[in-house]
């Protein structure tokens, strides 16, 4: 079945996100967009970036989908 997913905060994910060129386009409130390529595809995300609080698991696997990515490559992207 593969690793668990550690708990995150939004911080460390946009972080992880950001060593695969998906960066921060613009910030409303607590909203955060991300954008970038991605194996070759446009990839656009939210996160909703709350200070010291862990995201949902539920958000964090949303969030894997919207950006392409497996579980496998977001643990070595936060290694």
């Amino acid at each position: 079945m593969g690793e668990k997913l550690p708990a995150l905060t939004a911080k460390e994910l946009i972080k992880a996100l950001e060593k695969i060129n998906i960066f921060v386009v613009r910030q409303r409130g607590a909203h955060v967009q991300l954008k970038g390529v991605y194996k070759n595809q446009q990839r656009f995300t939210t996160i909703s970036n709350h200070p010291s609080q862990e995201l949902p698991i539920g958000t964090i696997n949303a969030i894997m989908r919207d950006c392409g990515l497996t579980r496998k490559e977001l643990i070595e992207l936060i290694n």
